[in-house]
């Protein structure tokens, strides 16, 4: 490939919030990005920043449109495929659309990029590791999936059929793919309109109401700056090793969902008082969930030498500032 910082790159899912801190970083050092995102998660105003740069082209399309993804990949040099449904609150909603989601944008970029041989990197989901208790989580570890029956499952089974798909690209014609299992990526521009965590839990505590954790609030997470992803995410396809593998990203310092929302409260000053929700309120009847999600780092370590730097409290804290400025902004706006 060329040199890194003078590509053309393509990045489906460019309007969402780990994707548009993606771009930001690529036009910052010199590269020429286009941007797919037919806006059904991501948001304008996340690039919107972006917009007066001769560098960016956006395209409001789905990435499963395969005649725009052979012109779009046949122009660049280097592909991110972000492009998902996400959130747990999707899947639950709306099954049929997600799963398909899932597959078929997948499927038309793999295509493309088979098509051109152009390099392609795929983001993935910690979700694929499902229930499995072998922390911390090696990217050749076994997946341990709940019933089918049970639709919490089928964003894992979708995301985990992407990485078959790539695999199989990559081992049949020896396509470049590189495949990224993110583990609770966090900071501004994250919405918690899906479900995210951290988002939902901020803006609650900003509000003075009650921050709501779902079940009993003992599951641990390790939350991940998206700055120390994008890092990755850049350094990760100019690393040879990392052809044709399974990648974990994400951070191993673990904290519980309650130790969480206190966290955002002391932050935030909020007066606001932590509510448990059943997850059968939450998501209805039969939610499974993980107690626990630990990447093992060794494999991105060894590849490029990757940890994450940024700390959960200055994550926290800079999600709080814009919140809290983007509130006071539209409460300017209203009156």
């Amino acid at each position: 490939m060329t040199d890194k910082n003078a590509q053309r790159v393509l990045v489906t899912g460019g309007a969402g919030f780990i994707g548009s801190h993606l771009c930001e970083s690529l036009i910052a050092d010199g590269a020429t990005v286009t941007v797919v995102d037919d806006l059904s998660t991501g948001r304008w105003g996340n690039i919107a920043h972006l917009q007066e740069s001769r560098r960016l082209k956006v395209i409001v399309a789905t990435a499963a449109d395969q005649t725009l993804m052979f012109d779009a990949v046949a122009q660049s040099d280097l592909v991110y495929h972000l492009a998902s449904a996400v959130g747990v609150h999707l899947i639950i909603d709306r099954p049929v659309a997600t799963v398909e989601t899932i597959f078929h944008t997948t499927d038309a970029v793999l295509k493309a990029c088979a098509r051109f041989r152009k390099p392609v990197l795929l983001t993935s989901t910690s979700e694929v590791f499902g229930k499995s208790d072998a922390i911390p989580f090696r990217e050749d570890d076994d997946v341990v999936m709940g019933a089918t029956e049970k639709r919490r499952w089928a964003y894992a089974c979708a995301k985990a059929l992407d990485e078959f798909l790539a695999l199989a690209h990559y081992h049949e014609s020896a396509l470049p793919v590189f495949i990224v299992r993110l583990f609770n990526t966090v900071g501004v521009r994250q919405s918690g309109r899906y479900g995210m965590v951290l988002p939902r839990f901020v803006r609650q505590a900003l509000s003075g109401g009650p921050i709501t954790v779902f079940g009993d609030g003992a599951q641990r997470r390790c939350f991940c700056s998206v700055h120390d992803v994008v890092r990755a995410l850049r350094a990760l396809p100019f690393a040879a090793e990392a052809v044709g593998k399974v990648v974990n990203i994400g951070s191993q310092e673990e904290v519980s969902i309650t130790q969480l929302a206190l966290r955002v409260k002391r932050l935030t000053a909020s007066s606001s008082t932590i509510e448990y929700v059943p997850y059968e309120e939450a998501y209805g009847p039969g939610f499974d969930d993980m107690r626990r999600r630990v990447p093992d780092l060794s494999r991105v370590s060894s590849y490029i030498g990757w940890q994450p730097e940024e700390a959960l409290d200055s994550i926290i804290s800079a999600l709080i500032l814009d919140m809290a400025t983007s509130e006071a902004g539209r409460s300017i706006t209203s009156a």
